[in-house]
């Protein structure tokens, strides 16, 4: 008797630290079954270490698994609890503590078209070409100066015309994720930017390059080294005046600013053009106050935010939403990386048709 009793306390402490074990390894491996005294329903509540995922949440996440009848009730598999776990990673970064994430490899983020014959074509013609008369000028009308402005046609504009037809294609968690981290890192609203990845500097300064307006007439003004300025070539091949300033013009303490003098030249384009500068250069870090006040003037603006560290130099960009902005997700000296993320502003470009 004494024997068996010892027998089954060692069974029970065994299944116990099984149970235990099980809890550990999933956020939601461990669902309360009945309802509460409050009467309060539990069954759809998941928790771990006292903090609670709210129930709509994990539906919502479950509602997304493709092939899964809407009518769905029933215990989640493994592979359903791993999912839902990354969709709350993903979506709900406030619960980012209950999940110990995989680190995500950037390089299958990166975006992998190549420009079409097409354009290759056209960039060997004379600068004259129908190209650039397809993006012609616009002198005013009912639309802020510097909203809708036409892109030219390029992988950029496929890209972002993609992206803004489809809204609700489907884009992977990790994407979703890193997405989220730069978004935060640059301190911008979700719903307004378009983010790229791309497999380096030299790409996403030429996907603005080409794209971007550029014509006799109007300006391109960049305070970027010249030897990484890969966009200032597509300027000076559409005719445009190019004006190179010194990183000088960025300092603040300077009465009667050449910057400041420049974004108020007169132009009868609007926009006047592209600004690009750099918003650390060795250390010095910038003002965003040149953003607005390029904004101000009627210049689009493209900044460089790439020798920033990422979880260590948080920008906060919200009230200034320059138009083109670059970052390196992941370049810490421990871990380099040369990919480099593209945030377009949806407001500043219209994507709803691509020129033919």
């Amino acid at each position: 008797m004494g024997t068996n009793t010892k027998e089954e306390n060692v069974s029970r402490a065994g299944s116990k630290a099984v149970m235990e074990g099980q809890h550990k390894k999933s956020l939601f491996a461990s669902i309360a079954k009945p309802p509460t005294d409050s009467g309060r329903p539990s069954s759809m509540v998941v928790k771990k270490a006292h903090t609670v995922i709210p129930a709509h949440i994990v539906a919502e996440a479950i509602s997304t698994i493709r092939g899964l009848d809407l009518r769905w009730s029933g215990p989640i598999t493994p592979s359903e609890m791993q999912y839902v776990e990354q969709y709350v990673l993903a979506k709900y970064p406030q619960y980012a503590g209950l999940v110990v994430g995989e680190k995500i490899d950037l390089s299958t983020l990166c975006i992998n078209e190549e420009a079409s014959e097409t354009a290759t074509d056209d960039k060997r013609k004379s600068p004259r070409s129908s190209f650039r008369e397809a993006s012609s000028p616009s002198n005013g009308g009912n639309l802020p100066d510097l909203d809708r402005t036409q892109l030219e046609p390029s992988r950029l504009l496929d890209i972002l015309t993609k992206k803004s037809s489809f809204p609700g294609s489907f884009i992977s968690i990790p994407e979703i994720q890193a997405q989220n981290k730069v978004l935060k890192h640059c301190g911008l609203p979700d719903d307004e930017y378009l983010v790229l990845f791309t497999p380096n500097y030299k790409d996403a300064m030429m996907l603005v390059g080409e794209s971007y307006p550029f014509f006799r007439g109007n300006f391109y003004m960049s305070i970027i080294a010249e030897e990484m300025d890969y966009a200032r070539e597509f300027a000076t091949y559409k005719e445009s005046k190019v004006i190179l300033a010194p990183e000088t013009w960025l300092d603040l303490r300077i009465k009667g600013s050449q910057l400041s003098q420049y974004f108020r030249r007169k132009c009868k384009h609007s926009p006047k053009g592209l600004f690009s500068y750099p918003a650390d250069v060795n250390g010095t870090r910038y003002s965003m106050h040149w953003v607005s006040e390029a904004h101000r003037n009627s210049w689009h603006v493209l900044l460089d935010a790439t020798a920033l560290v990422m979880g260590k130099d948080s920008m906060n960009l919200a009230l200034h939403r320059p138009d083109f902005v670059l970052c390196s997700p992941d370049n810490s000296q421990a871990n380099p990386s040369n990919i480099t993320c593209l945030l377009v502003r949806k407001k500043s470009f219209d994507t709803s048709t691509a020129l033919s």
